[in-house]
Parts: C-alpha cells; sequence; structure tokens
C-alpha cells in the first residue's frame, strides 16, 4: 500500500475512535448522537419526576375558614338558587359530582355540607310536573335527618295543581319538618289565585284551594317553631288583596310572623297610590266600573259620569 493511503486510513480511524470516547464530567446515559429518538431520559424529564416526588399536596385544612367559606360557595354555584326535586338539578350533581366533596374527609364533610344546606332553599312541595310532582315522599322527607338540621330557608310554592292537588302535599311527621330547627325564612310564593273571575266554572268550589293552602301554612308553622319572617312574592296576575294573598296572610298575622316581600312581584316597592290605582283598574276590567271596590282619589268623578 502507498505511504500516502495508509496515512488516510489511519487518520480516519483515529477521527472515529475519538468521536466514540464520551466526553468525560457528563452523566448523562443518553448516547452523543443518533438518528434516532432515543429511549433513555433525558436530563429534563429526570428534573420533572424528581419535582413530582418532592411536590405536596395543599393544605386546605389550614386556610382560614372565612376562605374555605367562598370555595366551597365556588364549587356550589352551578346549583340553582332553589332546590327542588328537579331533573335538571340531578343532571347537575351527576354530571358535574358536585356532593364528591362530602367524601373527602370528616372535617370537609361537616364544613361543606351545612353550608350547602345552610345558604340554598329548599322546596317543601315539588312542583316539577310528572311523577315527582305526585310524589308521596318530597325532597325533604329523602333527606336525612342531620341535614334538614341545617336547612335555614323553606319555600312554599302555590298553585300547581289548585283544582286538584296532589295527595302527597300534606304536612304530617313523615315530612320531616320537625327536624328543620334552623329554619328562620320561610318564602311563599304564589302562582295564581283561583278566586279570580277568570277560574270560574274550572276551580273545585268556591274557597276550596284558598282552605287547603291555609291549612298547609297552619301545619308548616305548627312543625317548625323556629320560622321568623314569611316572604310573599307571586306573578303579576295575583292581587294583593285577593282572596288568595289575605286568606294567607290572616294565618301569618294570627302566628305573629314579621311579613317581607319577594322581588318578583314588587310589592314592596309599590307606592300606597300607586297600588290603589292598579287595584281599581283591575276591577274595572274583571267586573266594571259599577263593581270596582276601591276607588282612588282623583277618579270619583270618571266613577260617578259612568
Amino acid at each position: 500500500m502507498a505511504p500516502s493511503m495508509r496515512h488516510h486510513t489511519l487518520t480516519l480511524r483515529n477521527r472515529r475512535a475519538i468521536a466514540s470516547v464520551p466526553v468525560s464530567g457528563s452523566n448523562t446515559t443518553t448516547p452523543n448522537s443518533s438518528t434516532y429518538p432515543s429511549a433513555y431520559p433525558s436530563d429534563a424529564e429526570d428534573i420533572t419526576l424528581a419535582t413530582r416526588k418532592l411536590k405536596q399536596p395543599f393544605p386546605f385544612l389550614s386556610l382560614p375558614s372565612e376562605l374555605r367559606t367562598k370555595i366551597y360557595a365556588l364549587i356550589f354555584a352551578p346549583f340553582p338558587s332553589i332546590i327542588d326535586l328537579d331533573p335538571t338539578t340531578f343532571s347537575i350533581i351527576h354530571r358535574q359530582k358536585l356532593l364528591s366533596l362530602f367524601s373527602v374527609c370528616k372535617q370537609i364533610y361537616n364544613e361543606s355540607s351545612h353550608h350547602f344546606f345552610s345558604t340554598y332553599t329548599f322546596r317543601i312541595f315539588p312542583v316539577h310536573p310528572g311523577r315527582y310532582f305526585k310524589t308521596k315522599k318530597p325532597l325533604l322527607a329523602r333527606l336525612p335527618a342531620q341535614y334538614r338540621n341545617s336547612i335555614t330557608t323553606l319555600e312554599l310554592r302555590l298553585g300547581p295543581g289548585w283544582n286538584s292537588p296532589p295527595r302527597g302535599w300534606i304536612v304530617s311527621p313523615l315530612l320531616g319538618l320537625s327536624d328543620c330547627t334552623s329554619v328562620r325564612v320561610l318564602k311563599i310564593f304564589v302562582e295564581c289565585d283561583p278566586s279570580d273571575a277568570i277560574f270560574k266554572g274550572f276551580r273545585a268550589g268556591d274557597g276550596f284551594y284558598e282552605g287547603f293552602c291555609q291549612e298547609l301554612l297552619e301545619g308548616i308553622f305548627r312543625d317548625v317553631k323556629g320560622i321568623q319572617t314569611v316572604e310573599f312574592d307571586a306573578f303579576p296576575g295575583v292581587q294583593r288583596t285577593g282572596d288568595m294573598m289575605n286568606g294567607l296572610r290572616e294565618v301569618v298575622e294570627r302566628h305573629k310572623k314579621v311579613v317581607g316581600w319577594g322581588p318578583e312581584r314588587g310589592w314592596g316597592l309599590e307606592k300606597p297610590g300607586e297600588v290603589k290605582e292598579r287595584i281599581w283598574l283591575d276591577a274595572v276590567l274583571v267586573h266594571g266600573v259599577g263593581r270596582a271596590r276601591v276607588i282612588p282619589a282623583g277618579v270619583e268623578a270618571i266613577v260617578a259620569s259612568a
């Protein structure tokens, strides 16, 4: 072999030997060069694994109770303000797993369950059409006694089934109202007043549904001793001076409860003059001018001329 060819061959061998020697001072276990993806963990992956091992759980119970309460409120925010036997509520619970917080530990269970049941309003009798409306076991009867003990606000919604109330709408010991020792507010929402002339010919009898609702309210006051305030609300078609509202207010006044007004109907924002004017106009539309029961100041001349 010629000297020049031998020198060239030795040079190539030396270069290959130098390339195969690992760099001193490097702790990496990955080969230096390869055209294929490496199966060895890189330095960045080693750091990530080490960080995961050192990461500690968040000390949630070390937070102040005020912050924990705000976190509970954010978790339960998807719930509607009024809890009832409703398929929509059930789907929210199962889809977002909101009540899974109850199974974390005993302290979080006590705090979160008390916050949930003391913050939301619970409907006494279901109004969702279908099997829940006619059930003999309303929501309160399905709840454990310790949950009923934390409830602070109840709602009685009147109007559904005004011509034939369901058999399950009855105040009895099975309903569990006697366990609601923390209730202070009872909200009554009136959807309709069957004593109105528009219901004539369809109602079961004069004063039937009004008396039925008064009996329900009497039973609630009998079993729930701690109620202090009764908040009335209604749809726009319900009059505050109608037979329905008058009968309910008589029961409330007899038990010496404080009366409040909800935001839907706007009774708490009305001025006395506006109330009389609206009552007079409604009476004219339904009964005619001659049977208007309340005549506001300034319209005597109109009535006389009519």
